[in-house]
Parts: C-alpha cells; structure tokens; sequence
C-alpha cells in the first residue's frame, strides 16, 4: 500500500454520484486520513461563504473534484446554460478556496467534451485548444475546459498543485438511466430491455448511427483518477480513455444482441448525431502513472446490462 494516502485528508466532491461513489470506495481502500462526501445539501459548491467555512473547518489537503452537472444530447440542448453556469462556477469557487486554504493538491474531472468538434482523431491534449467544441454540448464542455485555464494559471502564479483529467464516455452499474438526461449506453439499454419485454417490432434512436465514440467502464476511470491523486503532478492535462473506438449503429447492435432484442432499430435522422468521431490517445496516462483499462467492452457492458435488470 502507498504511503501517500495514510496522510491525507480527501474531499471527493459528487462522491455519491455515478463517478464519484466508485472513486470513494477506491479511495476508502487505501485508508486515508479521512474522507469526506458531502452531498448537494451539505455543502453547496456554489456558495462561496459555505465552501470557505466548510474548507476551515475539515482541512482536506487533497480534494478531487468530481461534481458535475451532466447529460446526454438532449439535456445538454435544452439547459445550455444551466450547465455551463453551474460546472463553471462549483469549480472554480472550489478551486479558489482551495488555494486559499492551503490544499496541497488538487485534482480536476474535465470531459471529453471539451475537444474541438474536428480535432484529429485521436484525441490529443495538445489539441484541445485547436478549434471549437461540438455545438450540442459547447457550454459544458467549454465550462470544463476553464478550471483548465484555471489551474495552469494557479500553478504558475501561486505554486497550486492542479492536475486536470480528461475521461472519455463513462457507462457501467450505478449509471443514470433516464431517458430524459442520460448518456448513450444506459439510454440504449433502457430502450432495448423495455422493447423486449413489451414485445415492440422497433426501437427508435437519434440520429444516423454514423457517429463513433469510446467508452470506460467506471471501475476502470475511477482507478485511474486515484493513481493519478497519488502520482501525477504536473500541470498538462491527461486524458483517461480505453482506446477503442465503436460506431453508435454498432454499438447498438452489440446491446441489442446481448440483451435479446430481435426487431428493427429505426434511426431517427431529425435528431441530432452530436460529435462526428470521438477516440483518445492514452499514452500520457500511461507515461505518466500508469494507468491502463482492463475493462473489455464486452464484459463492462454485460456488467451493466445485469445490474440494471436486477435493480430496476
């Protein structure tokens, strides 16, 4: 076991979410010092006075900030400013407070969001200022992109340790399945599971299928945030990815088979495809920490597949 983590007082801000309760349980393991989830109604990040006061009281000297508001293509077009407002101002409050007393480390949750709707597939950190983000998820991505900003500016003026991650399309158990807010993969499972079991001849997704995108599981991201807590400290963002690229009509078919879906899949071309390709390079998390998924496509997403039909 690491000797880094016996001393160290962690905040993980959205502990409780999606991410953020894998990561503590991997945090939990290492024994820390302490470790501290505080939800929405415990510490709201985007009061000032209460992060300041909560920050004296508790005294983390690592924090790892993993709240966010998030959602699929269609929560992203109807609340475009709810969501740049809200994950830019939890940040960077948080990050100012933090500075301010004295957390000997920060780390940073972005998205893959941020990269420039064209950028040269794949995906490299050098290119994440090489153009504008895909417009369907612009303000969120660009909210992110600006505790970037924020943290390289802190590190060269104050000294602050800021280290920013960039994951890629999460999916695994704990996911959000509302069709009205979640991410691709959980919205095709729910989609797909309910289709079967009422016996429909078709289901219906957005767009064309064409565009493609990566995925990582959420046992494999949440490790990979932990290592880098642990072993990374320096300012150039890390992307945190598996490498793998699908298309959205292949993956659909991969879920429908899986799931036992025998009828049509109808692609509704009205609807937006969103970002044309999406796929890391990973080579700098794995330079710089280590940091390998070990998760395959096929066994994470049989894995969610089962947890959702036991708990839903």
């Amino acid at each position: 076991m690491s000797a880094f983590w016996p001393d160290c007082r962690v905040l993980l801000t959205g502990g409780n979410g999606f991410l953020g309760s894998v990561v503590r349980e991997r945090i939990a393991s290492r024994n820390p010092e302490a470790l501290f989830t505080p939800r929405r109604d415990e510490l709201d990040l985007r009061d000032v006075p209460a992060v300041r006061a909560w920050l004296q009281e508790n005294r983390p000297n690592l924090v790892i900030h993993a709240a966010g508001v998030v959602g699929g293509i269609g929560a992203n077009r109807k609340h475009p400013g709810l969501y740049f407002y809200e994950n830019a101002v939890m940040g960077i409050h948080l990050i100012e407070e933090a500075r301010l007393a004295g957390v000997e480390k920060f780390v940073c949750l972005g998205t893959v969001c941020a990269y420039p709707k064209f950028a040269p597939v794949p995906f490299r950190e050098d290119d994440l200022w090489n153009g504008y983000p895909e417009e369907t998820n612009a303000p969120y991505g660009i909210a992110k992109k600006a505790l970037l900003v924020q943290l390289q500016a802190y590190r060269d003026e104050y000294g602050f340790n800021g280290v920013f991650l960039l994951p890629v399309n999460l999916y695994g158990p704990g996911d959000n399945f509302d069709l009205e807010s979640s991410h691709v993969i959980p919205a095709m499972i729910r989609k797909f599971l309910e289709a079967r079991d009422r016996g429909d001849a078709t289901v219906t997704l957005w767009g064309d299928g064409s565009p493609t995108r990566e995925f990582l599981y959420v046992d494999d991201a949440a490790e990979g945030i932990v290592i880098a807590a642990e072993k990374y400290d320096k300012g150039d963002p890390v992307n945190l990815g598996s490498g793998e690229e699908i298309s959205i009509r292949d993956l659909a078919r991969t879920i429908a088979e899986t799931i036992g879906f025998r009828g049509e899949i109808v692609w509704d071309t009205t609807r937006a495809n969103g970002q044309p390709r999406r796929k890391l390079e990973v080579s700098r998390a794995a330079i710089e920490f280590g940091f390998h998924a070990r998760t395959s496509m096929k066994e994470g997403m049989a894995k969610t597949i089962a947890w959702y039909e036991a708990s839903r």
